[in-house]
């Protein structure tokens, strides 16, 4: 499989023969997951995908995500015909493409931890021997059957490879504009590239929070960025498979939920902060708020001392899209042929990818998805921010 590093930034085809291929071409606007995702999937209909991406692949939240996939905690929402359609993909797709993303099967706990005070009785369940005494594991969330966890810039590195040695191209480059046909319809005839009209039957907009600047030539349902903070660990100590949801009581009586997902690479990956900051123009511009990374420690001291003074592999920040509704924004866009948008997925975005794709190809080349029903993610269910 060809690295990425060796196609991007180039617009030449990458898989060779064409014979028996659609004529049709897709471009992407966005090489996160979704974008990643939707190319694959594309790929195997035989058509032509061109990924267009600013600052890298996995760049924002799809490399700083938890990875975390579950089976049924969306059942019961609009959401859950999608999220157990993408769990039996993850798996497939994991040993289909000989995945080397960490993907694999754990045990889920909730953990009750304080800093200021003994848990209230015994634990009720067995605790894994890297969390303090202390906590106590009250609930199994998840078993093997349930949950899973990806390595997330690993899996979209994979996907995006995936699709092109099936053919996708992957462009590096700044979209500054969607671009109709000239004879005054209302039909998508390509997008303007660094300057570069780069031509095209469709578009789908997956861009995540930056999705938001597509509406200045399309129009868009708002998309909003909210940031999240994490940290990852090199694990001093053996770590077993277990995803663990805290609630965390600090000294002052602050009650904080991080989130804790060991990795199969011997790092443990720790979120658990969230706050409210301007969306950077470019994600490489994204950092850390101040004191984010001693906040996320102490915490991690309450409930897991033997981490508290691991090796910190890294400390970042992302911003995940959610829109109005917490509702994924998928499908057409009204009043422009060829349009369509796939974001908005929040939290969820890493789980929700491979049937996502699998869903928008359907929709782009069939005319409707078939696999899984996205009727509920209709763009038109929300106000349209109209083009400047």
């Amino acid at each position: 499989m060809p690295s990425l590093h060796a196609i991007a930034g180039l617009l030449c085809y990458a898989g060779g023969d064409r014979r028996g291929w659609s004529p049709m071409r897709v471009l992407i606007c966005g090489g996160g997951v979704i974008g990643a995702s939707i190319a694959y999937f594309l790929s195997l209909k035989r058509v032509e995908a061109v990924v267009i991406e600013r600052t890298g692949v996995a760049c924002a939240a799809s490399g700083k995500s938890g990875g975390f996939l579950a089976l049924d905690w969306c059942d019961g929402s609009p959401l859950a015909s999608l999220a157990r359609r993408s769990f039996e993909l993850h798996a497939e797709l994991a040993g289909k493409l000989d995945g080397r993303w960490g993907y694999r099967r754990l045990e889920t706990l909730s953990v009750v931890a304080s800093a200021r005070r003994p848990p209230g009785s015994a634990s009720p369940l067995a605790a894994p021997d890297w969390l303090a005494p202390e906590a106590m594991v009250h609930q199994r969330l998840g078993t093997a059957a349930t949950t899973a966890q990806v390595h997330p810039a690993e899996f979209t590195r994979g996907m995006m490879e995936a699709a092109v040695a099936r053919g996708a191209r992957l462009r590096i480059g700044c979209v500054s504009g969607v671009e109709l046909t000239p004879d005054g319809g209302d039909r998508v005839r390509g997008v303007r590239v660094d300057g570069e009209l780069i031509e095209g039957d469709a578009i789908v907009i997956a861009m995540g929070p930056w999705s938001a600047v597509a509406s200045r030539w399309l129009p868009l349902p708002m998309v909003y960025g909210l940031k999240g903070h994490s940290v990852i660990l090199r694990n001093p100590v053996p770590v077993s498979p277990h995803a663990v949801f805290v609630e965390c009581e600090a000294e002052d009586g602050s009650v904080d939920t991080p989130e804790v997902f060991p990795r199969v690479d011997g790092t443990t990956y720790v979120c658990g902060l969230s706050s409210e900051e301007p969306l950077p123009v470019d994600p490489a511009e994204i950092a850390s708020d101040a004191g984010a990374q001693a906040q996320l420690k102490a915490m991690i001291r309450t409930f897991a001392p033997a981490l508290a003074d691991a090796h910190i592999v890294a400390a970042q920040a992302c911003y995940r899209p959610a829109t109005r509704d917490g509702l994924p924004i998928m499908g057409r866009m009204l009043g422009v042929e060829g349009a369509y948008v796939a974001t908005g997925h929040s939290v969820w975005g890493m789980l929700n990818a491979p049937a996502t794709g699998e869903a928008m190809a359907e929709l782009i080349t069939e005319g409707e998805a078939r696999t899984v029903d996205i009727s509920a993610f209709d763009p038109a269910r929300l106000p349209a921010l109209r083009p400047r």
